[in-house]
């Protein structure tokens, strides 16, 4: 059995795949140990993984302001050694990172004690860590089309992001029932990311007597710390009360986007090849402020295979028509359900997982054969 460390805290974004790959290695007889932050996102979504072992890295992100810069090299620098030692103890056949703060650790520390590195870049604008750190890996892997002229061609595979086993489509009326909605009217989800979006919320919160009123039911997940839960019945007019519900989290994100006819979400990649998997059609409303305006690059290539439209934050006045003109639009759903199919045919974590044991197993012999060789 062969283990595998892998650095993927810090957004939900980043800990999906995280989980995605381990329980693919654990499938495959190996075992994975998850480096995580201390962030409570990350705790909140390992509750529901218990089988799985993970490590809290210190950390904080990169900044430019002088007292948060201090901080992040401090607490990068006390990950650095935790991350020596977690090393040394563990003798892992490779070290996987999804990028982040909780990566740049893990990589030094491979580069020092000479375990193979891959690093996997889920966004069409590859981040700062990726960019930076990209040269020390022996492989990584980058969303198809994209490539960094700073990484050897040789090391370079195109990959999409690894997701979790439990996202497969569901029956949306069996779905829809678990969740407590009426299977027969239709139903929008509104998703902030891992951390929230306090703009989609107060959207979701104006329109929800509108989209009601029009026979929508409406399911929101806010954010940590970014709303308040509760249910509401609204009246229609189809006479008919329609259930809207808010939660600030979820771990049952799988049920949710086969329960939903149409999603409006930010456009995190974590959050789009779910979407794919569940072939559920998106209104994406990119995260202006986002590293490298990455999201936006996200949305529009989503867009341009035909899994939804894109509605850029400036204009979100216009999302409630825009969701009313999709979600009754039985021919137009259709048609982004068929490209969603089409985008989901490869599997990107079988992919991968083949990809890092032929890495591994390469390494494994080529180190073999150094010793001796010295001998």
């Amino acid at each position: 059995m062969s283990k595998y460390l892998i650095s993927c805290g810090g957004t939900g974004g980043h800990l999906s795949p995280g989980i995605a790959l381990a329980e693919g290695l654990a499938a495959r007889g190996h075992e994975a140990v998850l480096l995580v932050s201390q962030k409570k996102v990350d705790s909140r979504l390992l509750e529901k993984y218990p089988h799985l072992r993970f490590e809290r890295l210190a950390g904080t992100g990169f900044s430019l302001r002088p007292l948060q810069l201090l901080k992040c090299i401090w607490s990068q620098a006390r990950a650095f050694l935790q991350c020596v030692r977690l090393v040394r103890a563990c003798r892992p056949v490779g070290l996987v990172g999804f990028g982040g703060f909780t990566s740049t650790p893990l990589v030094l520390a491979g580069r020092l004690l000479g375990v193979p590195v891959a690093l996997h870049e889920s966004n069409r604008v590859p981040g700062l860590a990726i960019r930076a750190l990209g040269r020390f890996a022996q492989r990584v892997y980058l969303p198809p089309g994209i490539n960094l002229s700073s990484i050897r061609e040789v090391a370079t595979r195109h990959v999409g992001l690894p997701v979790r086993r439990e996202f497969v489509r569901q029956s949306p009326g069996e779905a829809r029932v678990e969740l407590g909605l009426d299977p027969q009217q239709k139903v929008l989800v509104v998703l902030g990311g891992s951390q929230g979006s306090g703009v989609l919320n107060d959207w979701m919160r104006t329109e929800l007597a509108s989209l009601a009123g029009a026979g929508v039911q409406v399911y929101g997940v806010t954010g940590l710390g970014k709303g308040s839960e509760g249910v509401t019945m609204l009246p229609s007019k189809l006479g008919v009360p329609v259930r809207t519900e808010s939660v600030v989290f979820s771990d049952r994100v799988a049920q949710l986007l086969s329960a939903a006819d149409l999603v409006v979400s930010r456009a995190g990649a974590g959050t789009l090849a779910e979407l794919i998997r569940c072939e559920t059609p998106a209104i994406l409303v990119p995260f202006p402020e986002a590293a490298d305006d990455h999201q936006r690059a996200n949305a529009a290539y989503f867009a341009s295979q035909g899994g939804g439209i894109v509605v850029e934050q400036t204009r979100r006045e216009s999302l409630t028509a825009e969701v009313l003109a999709i979600i009754f639009n039985e021919g137009r759903m259709r048609e982004f359900r068929g490209n969603l199919q089409l985008m989901g045919r490869t599997d990107a974590l079988e992919l991968m997982l083949n990809d890092l044991e032929q890495l591994t197993a390469a390494s494994g012999t080529a180190a073999r054969n150094s010793r001796h060789a010295s001998a």
